[in-house]
């Protein structure tokens, strides 16, 4: 017969969401395990830059998520091991011409309603910033909240710190119920666990798992590849990207985007993100994206022109169509909770996420509203489907 185990909570899925979600459960007094069919950071969050972001984000509950979490990742910082190599670097974003610094210099000025600080550097400044940085800029601005860290250890150290029980390498095959409809626990190949709550933090195939919960979540993959080059000497101070980045996250498009995100890194290589395409769990390798990633690295900083790129990746970022994540209890199935559909801001968001989670878990207060990420909410307006 399989083990039964007696816990509040069993998690699904060991990225970086999944292992948040066990720390932040963990320290509000729960029990919890965490499964997933693969290692730990095995999905999106191994094939992540792990960009900690609130530049990119317009006025609403997403930039609220990516504050929070702003700050929760410094406490972070100080509470889990040093190799996590979180850096409060700051990003840069830059605008070629004048139109389009216009357009960055308004969406900067409704960001710090929020609470966002976003300064202006001329562009006889940003050689001060950026030495290696194309001249032709006609300025930017400069995120210092903007951060960095290396999301699979991060994700291995908050599963560690959590001390939740982990069960890696097994697929949850069925999520247990009552004849009510309430959720019991899951089922892997190996083993039953039982818990009054579920959390779904699949990533991608977070909407397999609702499914098999009975819910409907339309979380679709969206296809993103990074370049990494040789070891450098330090060229690249800040992470830095060009205006148009911000367009290609909020884009409902399915076709190939590509916006270049330049940034060092602490052992040397330089990253080049993103791209974004919906081509379903294709994971052919496009020289079309390579090749647009890499001249477009190129024409912000010219110096990485004659660079070697010593290999790409790829992963698939969990999309919502309405741009949001599921975050929260599912009205539908009672001890359905999800934390899912982040897209390509999953790392950053993780912290904040993980908290939502834990607050629901207890029926504590949460630091945010949830409506605004009710995984039972239509998305028939964002061509999604209602239930």
């Amino acid at each position: 017969m399989p083990k039964r185990h007696s816990l509040d909570a069993v998690i699904i899925g060991a990225g970086v969401i999944g292992a948040a979600c066990a720390y932040f459960a963990a320290r509000s007094g729960l029990s919890v395990a965490v499964v997933d069919r693969g290692p730990v950071a095995g999905g999106t969050t191994g094939a992540g830059e792990g960009n900690l972001l609130v530049s990119d984000k317009g006025t609403g509950p997403e930039l609220d998520l990516a504050l929070l979490s702003t700050r929760l990742w410094r406490d972070l910082s100080d509470a889990l091991p040093p190799d996590i190599e979180y850096e409060p670097k700051g990003g840069l974003v830059v605008a070629h011409d004048e139109p389009t610094l216009k357009a960055l210099r308004a969406f900067a000025e409704s960001q710090r309603e929020s609470g966002v600080q976003a300064d202006e550097i001329q562009a006889q400044d940003l050689p001060a910033l950026e030495p290696h940085l194309a001249p032709s800029q006609a300025g930017g601005f400069l995120y210092p909240q903007d951060a960095q860290v290396q999301p699979a250890k991060a994700a291995a150290h908050l599963l560690a710190a959590s001390g939740a029980t982990t069960y890696l390498g097994e697929e949850v095959t069925e999520i247990l119920r009552t004849p009510s409809g309430t959720v019991t626990g899951v089922r892997t190949p190996r083993r039953e666990l039982l818990a009054p709550a579920v959390v779904n933090a699949a990533g991608t195939w977070g909407g397999e798992i609702a499914a098999l919960a009975g819910a409907h979540l339309p979380v679709l993959p969206r296809r993103g590849f990074v370049l990494v080059t040789e070891p450098l000497p330090p060229l690249v101070r800040h992470k830095v990207y060009a205006a148009d980045y911000v367009a290609d996250v909020a884009s409902d498009s399915a076709n190939l985007q590509s916006s270049a995100v330049v940034e060092g890194t602490p052992a040397g290589p330089v990253l080049i993100g993103a791209t974004r395409e919906r081509v379903g769990f294709d994971r052919t390798l496009s020289p079309q994206a390579l090749q647009r990633l890499a001249a477009q690295a190129a024409a912000l900083f010219p110096v990485l022109a004659d660079v070697d790129v010593i290999r790409a990746y790829h992963g698939f970022r969990p999309y919502l169509p309405d741009h949001l994540p599921a975050i929260g209890p599912d009205h539908r199935v009672p001890g359905l909770f999800h934390a899912c559909g982040h897209e390509g801001a999953g790392i950053g968001l993780a912290p904040a996420t993980a908290a939502l989670i834990a607050a629901a878990l207890t029926d504590s207060e949460p630091h945010l509203p949830l409506a605004p990420f009710a995984p039972h909410r239509d998305f028939s307006g964002h061509g999604g489907e209602a239930e």
